[in-house]
């Protein structure tokens, strides 16, 4: 194979895998995460909905690039939101496989090593990375499914040394998600150690890149009220919280990388050891960083949250280990490498399909769903005013039946904060939390509420016009839609303690 023959895409093959991708791991409108990220890009598109309740999303919003960058291709290719989602998360889930393609490349010789990475990581993009809260690659889209692609596309650069590459793809991850932008400019100072370790001018780089990551803005003192409720509330951001398994997960891939460091193994290239170095103290920094935050009187801290690091350090790991097994094994017996990975996708394909049994596989761009929940949501899209603010119970997103799909992101109207979403957002702004907490208790049991419950709603709320109840609809009250065990009920327009005022 000739030099420029050996640079180009393999357009054909990836786009294939990203096929194969989409039917193990599927596609899901708005789930979990989506629900922070969609709602911005909306309002962008539609600057008449949404008008209360909005800083909850657009906290996260407006430090992101990620929604105008929704919201321009909407209107430029003059498509729906929902299918500009879709479009964009097929481009990600190929730019992630092509980087996967661009880095493993960087670390090994032949073609079989290569190629078992790739597919291998294409069979468990959505396995989780250690106990972090986040998987290689979401089965929907959000800000990470720009960062990760373009992280792993610096890596590659890094690796052949394609620094001015490198620094702007840096640039344009910082605009997408700022926070992994942070992590990539540490560990590419990591990379850039291990080719030049033995010189004593740079063994600095790590202490110099860790100092960029050091916060501004918080105070050393024990978190309190609401605030504490919602960080411990993602009992994973601690590491006194972490069960041996836990610890197992982030342990064992750093040993096994510090045996690729020195060990030597068949049908690699510089860049392999290399990048396990490198991963190695940014594992073991993360850690040792994650430890110190989670003392009492540093909890403000903890919503920096180190250990996102190793979501990088777990997709590397998979390539990295999956090319070696693909070296050793695949020689041989090429074979193996096609069972290993048809077992491994029908094991992903079964969690997919638990994780959201009341969705289709791939949910694709409609007026109407099989989920009852999420038909009940595009009914409300439909059907009821842009400036309607909607009450649901604030824990919905535990019912089984809504498979973590979010109010906001797909019904397109406001709501009262929710106990979990929202909550998760409160971690990163604690200024939210008591609003918050006011919010969510007001709705918390809102399926089992009756018509003078609602009228209480209404005096704390007044701006509350709609609600959906999940279980018959409430007696005494017009609700418009019922169906599938959800009832979208209209509020009095005028609740009694206001009208005697």
């Amino acid at each position: 194979m000739t030099h420029a023959a050996e640079k180009r895409l393999p357009y054909l093959r990836l786009l294939l895998l990203t096929a194969a991708a989409l039917a193990i791991h599927g596609y899901h409108l708005c789930a979990e995460d989506g629900e922070i990220y969609v709602p911005a890009a909306r309002k962008l598109l539609h600057p008449g909905l949404y008008p209360f309740g909005t800083e909850f999303f657009t906290s996260h919003g407006k430090l992101s690039m990620f929604s105008p960058i929704l919201a321009w291709t909407a209107k430029l290719t003059h498509l729906s939101m929902d299918w500009t989602l879709f479009a964009w998360y097929l481009v990600s889930l190929f730019a992630t496989l092509a980087s996967c393609w661009l880095l493993v490349r960087a670390c090994f010789a032949t073609e079989r090593a290569r190629w078992s990475a790739v597919a291998v990581a294409a069979a468990v993009l959505t396995m989780p990375a250690t106990n972090t809260g986040l998987l290689l690659i979401d089965p929907y889209l959000t800000a990470r499914s720009f960062s990760t692609p373009l992280t792993l596309f610096a890596l590659a650069s890094c690796l052949e040394r394609r620094y001015i590459r490198l620094i702007a793809i840096v640039l344009l991850t910082a605009a997408i998600h700022p926070q992994m932008a942070i992590y990539l400019i540490f560990l590419a100072a990591l990379m850039r150690l291990a080719e030049v370790r033995k010189r004593s001018t740079h063994e600095k780089a790590p202490a110099l890149a860790a100092a960029g990551m050091l916060p501004t803005g918080f105070q050393i003192e024990r978190a309190s009220g609401p605030y504490r409720e919602a960080l411990y509330s993602r009992d994973y951001f601690f590491l006194y919280n972490w069960e041996w398994y836990h610890w197992l997960g982030m342990l064992a891939p750093l040993a096994i990388l510090a045996w690729f460091w020195r060990g030597n193994v068949r049908g690699t290239l510089p860049g392999f050891r290399r990048l396990s170095f490198a991963m190695i103290p940014f594992g073991l920094v993360s850690i040792a960083a994650a430890a110190v935050v989670s003392l009492p009187m540093l909890e403000m801290f903890v919503r920096l949250q180190p250990l996102r690091s190793f979501h990088l350090i777990t997709f590397v790991f998979v390539l990295l280990f999956a090319g070696v097994v693909g070296e050793y094994i695949g020689k041989d017996r090429p074979w193996a490498i096609a069972v290993l990975c048809c077992v491994l996708a029908a094991g992903m394909f079964f969690v997919a399909r638990q994780t959201y049994p009341n969705s289709p596989q791939i949910e694709l761009p409609s007026k109407t769903s099989t989920n009852p929940w999420v038909n009940t949501l595009l009914w409300v899209r439909r059907h009821t005013p842009e400036n309607a603010v909607f009450a649901v119970d604030s824990r919905y997103f535990k019912d089984p039946e809504v498979d973590v799909h979010g109010f906001r992101a797909i019904a397109e109207r406001s709501e009262l904060a929710d106990y979990y979403k929202d909550g998760g957002v409160v971690t990163l702004f604690p200024a939210l939390a008591g609003e918050w907490k006011q919010m969510s208790n007001a709705t918390y049991g809102l399926n089992h509420f009756q018509a003078k419950d609602f009228d209480r709603l209404r005096s704390q709320y007044p701006a509350v016009s709609w609600t959906i109840v999940h279980g018959p609809a409430p007696e005494g009250m017009d609700c418009p839609y019922q169906n599938q065990g959800f009832a979208v009920c209209r509020l009095n327009a005028t609740p009694p303690d206001a009208a005697s005022n």
